[in-house]
Formats: structure tokens, sequence, C-alpha cells
């Protein structure tokens, strides 16, 4: 049994936090400068969409000629996000990051009609992905979890790989909820 079985433990996401907070004083790096270059990146994405849909709006090729080196430099710039190439995870972060940016467009669009809820819906889903993003590329994400997390009962390393096991135990508003909290933590955009 892991973890997060069968409630959420809010000693166990302090635990949890605290770990993590010892893991980044062991291994400083400038997570603010890598928030900011996500966005970047999220940036230089939705300028390669754009580049595909002004060529076929206008039939000019020039737009799709600019493509490829912003490509370049999108990739050139995720390289330094995105260090573990396992399986997917190139492609399913560069999906996470343009899935983001969308849904904060959406979630803007939403809020300059006034439909507030809907907006902050948009604005929730866009951080849980966000979140989900960091999750997976600061390696809080696995899928591997110990027997001993099955016996302890408490926060350890791996209680987000089993708060990603374990979807039915706990619902996916607070598994996100649980992540988000924790990229919270480690990553302080305000701190300089």
């Amino acid at each position: 049994m892991s973890a997060f079985n069968t409630k959420l433990d809010i000693k166990n996401v302090e635990e949890l936090v605290n770990k993590f907070d010892q893991l980044k004083k062991q291994n400083p790096l400038d997570l603010s400068s890598d928030q900011d270059l996500s966005f970047a990146i999220m940036n230089l994405i939705s300028i390669e969409e754009h580049l595909i849909f002004s060529g076929a709006k206008t039939g000019k090729a020039k737009y799709y000629d600019l493509i490829e080196p912003i490509r370049e430099v999108r990739k050139e710039l995720l390289k330094t996000i995105i260090k573990d190439h396992e399986g997917e995870v190139w492609c399913i972060s560069k999906h996470l990051l343009a899935t983001v940016m969308r849904l904060m467009e959406v979630g803007t669009k939403q809020l300059s009609l006034n439909n507030k809820n809907e907006a902050y819906e948009f604005f929730q889903k866009a951080y849980d992905l966000y979140s989900l993003f960091w999750g997976l590329n600061m390696n809080l994400i696995t899928g591997e979890s110990s027997s001993e997390d099955e016996s302890s009962g408490g926060a350890s390393d791996n209680a987000i790989e089993s708060i990603s096991e374990n979807k039915q135990a706990l619902p996916r508003k607070k598994r996100f909820g649980v992540l988000g909290k924790i990229v919270q933590k480690i990553i302080d955009c305000c701190i300089e």
C-alpha cells in the first residue's frame, strides 16, 4: 500500500516538500530562470504554429521558411531543461508546454468575455499541466516505487511516483494539487 493510498495527509506533503527543499540545497539550480525559459519555449512553439497557419492562409512560402530556424532555437532551449530523454519525455514535455500555453490563452479569452469560472478552470488546468511538466523533468515522476514506500505509510522520495500510479486512491485534482504544491515550493520565480 503506497503512502497516499487512503487519504492525502498534509504531514506527508510537508515532509515531501522538505525533502525536495533539501535536494534543492544540495543541487542548486536557477529554477526561476528555467521557469522563464519554459515560457519562452512556449512562445516559440506558438510562433511555429502561427508560421504554419500564416503560410497556409497567405500561400506564401516565406512563412514556412521561418519555421526551421525557430524550431532549432526551441530545440536548443528545450535541451537546457529536459535532461531525461527516456521514452517520449521530450515530446511529452513539448506538448505539455504547448497545451499550457493554449489553455492560458483560452482562459484569458474567457476572462475577457466575463466568463470567470470557465477562465479559472482553464487557468487551473494550465497550472496542473505545467506542474506535470516540471514533475516529469525534475524526475519527481518516475513510475517507480519501493517496498519501503508501500509499507511505511510516510512520505518518501517516491511519493510522487505513488501519486501518479495510484489513480483510484487519490483523485486527479488531489494528485495534481500535491504535485503543484511541490513545484510551487521548488520553483519560486519571485526569488532573485
